[in-house]
């Protein structure tokens, strides 16, 4: 293993890191957005109506919940860094450590926004998977709607859905009635007060990684372990 890790930050090293800074301001109302009208639903041909009762306890998480190591990630819907990060960078990161149940791994919201208009429709919806369809669903639509970023709009939340195994419907009318806004507002408190300024920001057991590459996270990962 420890033979394999290191080929791997030696190849992630050599081919660097794109972006490190990440995002860390917003184009307000945004060009992608629809204004806050109502989202059009496509051929998922929904009757959207505003989600009841949901869950603003729940957190999206994976790996061995009783860990020692904790590793949160900070995000934001809007941010093309944060797609960078969790297309490109996160998958070796689950395989390395998630997959085998060495930590625990956490996704927290950061809206900054990037574009008011879908940061925390996006996140709703992404929350409103995983409050259904559980924690796996969450990381699948998260990857999908990120696949979407910059043509964001009902059909294709409802499609990241339906990529996740989850309700399409339902999805787009927790973006439409950002159901779980609350939440996500919480965890930028939470950002805010741990010094997040920026998005991606990924913490390891409380310290800031150097960086959102996977190098960067798998070394503050095994220093702690």
């Amino acid at each position: 293993m420890e033979h394999t890790r290191r080929a791997l930050l030696s190849g992630l090293a050599a081919g660097g890191a794109i972006g490190v800074a990440g995002c860390t301001g917003g184009s307000g109302g945004g060009g992608d957005g629809d204004g806050g009208n109502t989202l059009e639903t496509g051929e998922y041909d929904c009757e959207v109506t505003e989600p009841s009762d949901p869950d603003l306890e729940y957190r999206p998480t994976l790996g061995d919940p009783e860990a020692d190591v904790v590793v949160r990630a900070f995000e934001d819907f809007t941010c093309g860094h944060c797609a960078t990060y969790k297309l490109e960078h996160f998958p070796t990161v689950r395989e390395e450590f998630i997959a085998t149940d060495e930590i625990r791994y956490e996704h927290w919201d950061f809206p900054i926004p990037v574009n008011e208009t879908w940061a925390v429709p996006v996140a709703s919806a992404a929350r409103g998977v995983g409050d259904r369809a559980g924690d796996e669903a969450f990381f699948e639509f998260s990857a999908a709607a990120y696949e979407s970023q910059g043509d964001y709009d009902g059909p294709a939340l409802g499609a990241a859905a339906e990529t996740a195994g989850a309700d399409p419907c339902a999805a787009i009318a927790d973006a439409q009635f950002s159901a779980y806004e609350e939440a996500s507002t919480s965890d930028r408190d939470e950002g805010e007060s741990m010094g997040v300024s920026g998005t991606p920001t990924i913490f390891v057991n409380g310290e800031a990684t150097d960086g959102y590459e996977a190098a960067a996270v798998i070394d503050a990962i095994e220093s702690a372990l």
